[in-house]
């Protein structure tokens, strides 16, 4: 399917035959998810990752009917990295709990022009989210219709011209790191919706789900997953030595 967004190229944007698959069992499978995915469908019509994904398993173990796939969380479509699916209908409650409950580490990279100050700490704002422009804005103090919102973050990398931040993210909120790294003054490479000077060309914005660990839902151990940034030259720069 043709993508309705301009910025969005097609081979920006998975398929069954490119996905990008990080771990799969009986009970999950976990994707690195390009700039240019919806994670689940839109009023774009763009086909969802959801989909790519129960397509691929459809082809590669030759299923009949329908797939089953259950959508654990979700990421901006301009953010890449890790995206965790369901397999089984066992796995689907017990990965929705744990989410919910904050039983999961998420570890995300951020590059942005600005340097926080200082250079390590935590960020606690209230976020308000405005549908209509499906955007959230950031508060100090709590204030009507508010979610809190905390993420610890540190420069783990200076660039030429950017930072790297590392961003343990503590809750879940709507645009939740873009509107918080924005309302410090640190807008994130791309983010037009939040204050950066220009877009990216392919779209997307320099954030990245970079790590997930979790309690596997079914065998009970930890398992630990580990995403790579997309190709690019300052994505680069950030894992070179």
């Amino acid at each position: 399917m043709k993508s309705k967004n301009p910025k969005i190229e097609e081979s920006n944007r998975s398929t069954p035959s490119n996905l990008q698959v990080l771990f799969e069992d009986n009970h999950l499978i976990v994707i690195n998810k390009r700039v240019s995915d919806i994670v689940q469908g839109d009023k774009t019509g763009d086909d969802p990752l959801s989909e790519v994904v129960k397509q691929y398993l459809k082809e590669k173990y030759n299923k009949p009917g329908n797939v089953y796939l259950g959508v654990v969380h979700r990421l901006d479509r301009p953010t890449s990295g890790i995206v965790l699916f369901a397999k089984t209908s066992k796995a689907l409650p017990r990965l929705n709990k744990m989410f919910a409950q904050g039983e999961t580490k998420k570890m995300y990279w951020a590059v942005v022009k600005n340097p926080p100050v200082p250079e390590s700490g935590t960020l606690t704002h209230w976020l308000v989210r405005n549908p209509k422009q499906n955007k959230s804005y950031a508060h100090t103090k709590e204030v009507s219709n508010s979610k809190k919102a905390v993420l610890d973050y540190k420069i783990i990398k200076k660039l030429d011209s950017y930072f790297l931040l590392e961003i343990d993210l503590k809750t879940g909120r709507h645009h939740q790191i873009r509107a918080q790294l924005a309302a410090i003054g640190c807008s994130i490479k791309g983010d037009l919706k939040y204050g950066a000077d220009r877009s990216n060309k392919d779209g997307g914005i320099h954030l990245h789900a970079r790590s997930l660990e979790i309690v596997h839902p079914v065998k009970k151990e930890p398992v630990a997953f580990l995403a790579l940034p997309p190709e690019d030259p300052v994505w680069n720069a950030c894992i070179s030595e």
